[in-house]
């Protein structure tokens, strides 16, 4: 079992309020960095979609992937019942001292007993699904969780621009299954991450695989290929 990038990270900037990039590498892309100051950005300091995301929410809310619990906080504020749901050990620990109600384990792991109103999934949340072949089933695992009426609030992108070549053709690999289908590894400070995969869903091809299952989509918001979307069981 490797390290745990994230949570060290979190913990590390929690402790020293030190700029630092967590490392982010790809099996399809260049390199890319989290400044660590994003992850503890006050609501003032979110972008557009996350504050609409956060007016979408209601009732008992589950924030699934809550980082450093900034959504989380800022809900409980505002009197809603919130559990945050982290996978990252040191995460999970940072959660648990800003005295979050935190669960630690997979998403595909949670067995608590309780059902939610809204199910929050943001910074690309969706991607936790993997792959698009999981979706349906992950899916179907966020709908067993939530209460009769209740949402799934998800931002995700659309990632063909990274295959588009100077005319507009594709340069896709027919093989692959989808072309949103990524694997990444984290690092922060020597401190290396597995491998994981993350999916990277077009909107379309989401309302498709959410009407399969019976469930209602709606697009709220999309720029640069980014897109906020509301799912409702």
């Amino acid at each position: 079992m490797k390290g745990d990038p994230i949570g060290k990270a979190i913990l590390d900037f929690s402790k020293t309020r030190k700029p630092a990039d967590i490392i982010v590498h790809s099996d399809l892309c260049d390199d890319d960095i989290i400044p660590l100051e994003v992850l503890f950005r006050s609501y003032e300091e979110m972008p557009d979609l996350e504050k609409t995301a956060l007016s979408l929410c209601k009732g008992s809310i589950l924030d699934v992937g809550a980082g450093t619990g900034v959504h989380a906080s800022w809900l409980e504020s505002k009197g809603y019942d919130v559990v945050v749901l982290e996978s990252s050990p040191g995460a999970a620990a940072y959660l648990k001292e800003q005295n979050l109600n935190t669960i630690e384990c997979f998403f595909e792991e949670i067995n608590i007993g309780k059902k939610f109103d809204t199910i929050l999934m943001l910074m690309n949340g969706i991607g936790i699904a993997k792959k698009l072949s999981n979706l349906e089933a992950f899916l179907k695992k966020v709908q067993s969780i939530v209460n009769p009426g209740g949402q799934l609030i998800f931002d995700s992108s659309d990632v063909r621009y990274l295959y588009e070549d100077e005319d507009g053709s594709m340069l896709i690999d027919l093989n692959a299954e989808y072309y949103g289908n990524f694997k990444f590894q984290m690092e922060f400070k020597k401190e290396i991450g597995e491998w994981f995969e993350w999916l990277y869903v077009d909107y379309d091809t989401f309302h498709g695989v959410a009407k399969k299952i019976g469930a209602n989509c709606e697009r709220i918001m999309e720029y640069d290929n980014h897109y906020l979307a509301k799912v409702s069981f």
